[in-house]
């Protein structure tokens, strides 16, 4: 227990679950040897902690330890960044470079979001497994490197291998020691001593008094969902240190800020079966409802100003407005337009219609999400809990038009 608390200390880890000491101690007798790792939880667990653990409890401990975000670096130069290229291997390789796997020889390397690595990178990677084997860009020496390599996603590798997404045999050898990291709604006592930690930092860095809790809002906090787990839950914390006035935070003010990225997603929250109705389907199409009637004000606003400030409903020849149903994606659920009329507020003429497909789901939610970020790529696959280059992919395969945004 006292090597335990000394490197909850030392990494700032908060928190005193059962299942994150297993996660710690695991990571803990795993460092001595050479086994690869595979740390797989959801995005915002703070996966990043376990790696580090790992290289500092290691005889590697004096070697480099260095992090590389797969997800982050383009499709076309991984292979580069990776394992290195000659001098004129492409367009813009003006000298000889020495990549991570190269730099990092006799250290670490630990691999986040290994399941954005392209098939044919998937397949170099393995051959560094297997036999420390790999040669540059541009190159037909064989080199050698002696690395651990500690890998870590958030995506289900098993449904990814599935889908002919990723290597069947990659994964087993990067799973050599496998480590879960719980999320953060598995973790309800450790949720207020990570919030009142945040409150407190900002209230140092920022000196101002620190926001505490009452009741309801500490309730209210630990039966959330927190979709977006740690990292969301620093957010909500830090939004409300800078934003409200009162010290005191009560539940009225702490629900304003718990649908995510204020976007109005109805809050999913842990406990009996009326929570647990929340489906990925009825949250987007209650964000798409809400904004919606955003959308409607504005149709509103609009034809009142061209009736000459009289809204269209009171005169005799106005143009009818038209029926929410119209507005509606065309294969909205029969059971959601009646949901929609109660949302909005406005007449509605039902229409019988399929379920949205989950390719037309994900699409109304990124185009959402680009226009709620200005077409920022970057914020918008924030917004969506998910990897830039995720978000570039998916683009791509939905045929989504970025430039009409």
């Amino acid at each position: 227990m006292d090597e335990l608390f000394s490197i909850k200390q030392r990494f700032g880890i908060i928190g005193n679950s059962e299942a994150l000491n297993r996660a710690i101690e695991m990571a803990l007798r795993v460092a001595a040897t050479d086994l690869s790792v595979l740390i797989s939880g959801e995005s915002g667990v703070g996966k990043e902690f376990f790696p580090q653990i790992i290289h500092t409890h290691s005889a590697r401990k004096h070697g480099k330890y260095i992090a590389v975000n797969c997800g982050a670096i383009p499709e076309g130069t991984i292979d580069s960044e990776l394992f290195g290229h000659e001098k004129g291997s492409f367009t813009g390789a003006i000298e000889a470079r020495k990549g991570y796997f190269e730099e990092a020889d006799g250290g670490t390397i630990f691999l986040d979001e290994v399941a954005e690595l392209p098939l044919s990178t998937q397949a170099r990677l393995l051959r560094v497994l297997q036999s420390g084997e790999f040669m540059r860009v541009g190159s037909s020496k064989i080199q050698k490197t002696n690395v651990r390599v500690v890998a870590a996603t958030n995506v289900d590798l098993p449904l990814a291998i599935a889908e002919g997404r990723f290597r069947e045999d990659l994964y087993y050898r990067l799973g050599t020691v496998p480590i879960v990291v719980p999320a953060l709604r598995q973790r309800r006592d450790d949720i207020y001593l990570l919030f009142r930690k945040f409150a407190s930092d900002v209230s140092v860095r920022y000196q101002m008094p620190a926001i505490s809790l009452d009741e309801g809002a500490r309730h209210l906090l630990e039966n959330h969902y927190w979709k977006g787990n740690i990292r969301q839950l620093k957010n909500v914390a830090e939004q409300i240190s800078a934003i409200e006035e009162a010290r005191l935070i009560t539940e009225p003010i702490l629900r304003k800020y718990l649908p995510a990225a204020g976007s109005g997603q109805a809050a999913m929250v842990m406990g009996g079966p009326a929570e647990s109705d929340f489906t990925d389907e009825r949250e987007l199409l209650y964000k798409i409802l809400f904004d919606l009637k955003s959308d409607m004000n504005d149709i509103k606003r609009m034809l009142i100003e061209m009736n000459g400030g009289y809204a269209p409903h009171s005169e005799p020849t106005a143009q009818p407005v038209t029926p929410v149903s119209a507005l509606l994606q065309p294969h909205t659920p029969h059971h959601y337009v009646r949901e929609a009329q109660e949302t909005i507020g406005e007449e509605v003429f039902e229409e019988p219609a399929k379920p949205l497909s989950k390719e037309e789901k994900l699409r109304e939610e990124i185009l959402r999400a680009l226009r709620h970020n200005g077409g920022k790529r970057k914020e918008a696959a924030r917004e969506l809990f998910m990897s830039e280059r995720t978000l570039y992919r998916k683009i791509n395969e939905l045929n989504i038009d970025v430039k009409n945004i």
